[in-house]
């Protein structure tokens, strides 16, 4: 097979181990991983590979994230592995959801760090490029540590700083151009729900390049996933925070990997004892999963909450809203934005005693009463998504009128009609 169809890689641990693939982050090769290694490598076969033009792999570029899952297979296809786990970084991560959608019966569980259903802008990414064409990657290996670590471990750790800066620079342009171009062009937000496999979702709590916001919505999306935030970690989580991300990786694929009767023998490996959860780097951080020293029953209520009511959230609001509230999320308004989908939308709009129709009802009236214009107008767009007419609508308007007053009953009006001929007009 050419060489142009595989990927340049490295194998830890016992050969007749089941068999873990670590992905890279683009801009870094398989040492992104090496912290992890000592323990993975105990339990697991794990196999690290490098992104085309990186780590002195063949620069033969891959334009999309399914040619780079394609180049993957291909090379697990020539070792005869058939079934194996993945975590993956990043680009790392994409490769990793391309193949859970892809190849299903390929991947026993799955982990994604530093990831998201689509990665910023894809004006973004090709800007990247553009940068790169014409300065070359010295900008962007600049740049690195500010996107990839916290200013305190930057400033604590200068030496994985400036390794991480020349993995950048000794990186093919032409091959990190194409991983531009792949991002870019990757968004699987629509597809989320046909990932059927055990997923843990991995984010820093400081990063800005694939936020907690991007995380929630994987997890929101995958019907079988967990989010796991770790503080004091930007993006590059497995090198700043390795041994909170080496606990979480044993952690999940001792316990997901899915045991389907298949020849080569993969079987899940048993959880090992319960041990606390280790201190990474710097001391003190802890890994939090969905908030800090709450019990874990609360937890996985509150997880719970959130996953249903994000799901409800969307159907009723429409992903459009959803999508770009959460994108104006910040570290400010997050928490807010968690708590209303757990409360108002996994807790009350969830409630059996009435329909959406009649929740629908209350929300216009309660709104046009209080004079909350602009979550009337988006309200009146799910009402008419919750089977209310435009009819309808009218009546409630109408029956506010004399009990709010007919100045609130005027601009609301006002309001709805503009939505309603939105929302109904042939052309809308």
């Amino acid at each position: 097979m050419s060489e142009t169809k595989t990927l340049q890689y490295r194998t830890d641990g016992p050969e007749d181990g089941p068999v873990l693939v670590l992905g890279p982050s683009l801009g870094t090769t398989w040492h992104m991983w090496d912290r992890q290694i000592p323990e993975l490598s105990r339990h697991w076969r794990v196999l690290r590979f490098d992104l085309p033009g990186h780590g002195g792999a063949p620069a033969h570029p891959a334009p999309s994230v399914a040619e780079l899952a394609a180049r993957l297979l291909a090379t697990l296809d020539e070792l005869g592995v058939e079934r194996f786990g993945y975590a993956g970084c990043s680009i790392g991560g994409a490769i990793g959801a391309e193949l859970a959608l892809r190849h299903p019966h390929r991947v026993g569980s799955l982990a994604l760090v530093s990831a998201s259903p689509r990665f910023g802008t894809a004006d973004s990414y090709r800007q990247r490029g553009v940068v790169v064409r014409t300065n070359g990657l010295d900008p962007i290996a600049r740049a690195t540590p500010e996107r990839w670590f916290t200013p305190g471990f930057a400033a604590a750790q200068p030496a994985i700083v400036e390794w991480a800066v020349q993995m950048v620079r000794t990186t093919d342009p032409g091959c990190y151009i194409a991983a531009c171009e792949a991002l870019a062009a990757f968004d699987i937000r629509a597809e989320l729900s046909r990932i059927g496999i055990p997923t843990l979702v991995v984010v820093g709590a400081d990063d800005q390049v694939t936020p907690a916001a991007d995380a929630r919505v994987l997890v929101a999306g995958i019907a079988d996933a967990r989010l796991a935030l770790v503080p004091g970690a930007s993006h590059l989580t497995p090198v700043e925070q390795p041994m909170a991300v080496t606990d979480l990786l044993v952690r999940h694929f001792s316990s997901s990997w899915q045991t389907p009767d298949h020849p080569t023998g993969m079987t899940a490996i048993p959880a090992p004892p319960h041990k606390p959860v280790l201190s990474p780097v710097p001391p003190g951080a802890a890994v939090v999963e969905y908030g800090h020293n709450v019990p874990e029953s609360l937890l996985d209520a509150r997880a719970a909450a959130y996953d249903q009511g994000i799901k409800v959230r969307r159907e009723v609001l429409g992903d459009a809203h959803v999508d770009r509230a959460q994108s104006l999320a910040d570290e400010f308004t997050d928490d807010f934005q968690d708590f209303i989908t757990r409360y108002a939308w996994g807790e009350v709009w969830t409630r059996p005693g009435i329909d959406r129709r009649i929740r629908s009802v209350v929300t216009l009236t309660a709104l046009a009463a209080r004079g909350h214009l602009d979550e009337l107008a988006f309200h009146t767009r799910a009402a008419l998504r919750n089977g209310l007419t435009p009819t309808e609508i009218k009546e409630v308007l109408l029956h506010t009128g004399v009990y709010c007053g007919v100045p609130t009953a005027n601009s609301a009006f006002a309001v709805a009609q503009r939505i309603i001929r939105e929302e109904t007009s042939p052309d809308g």
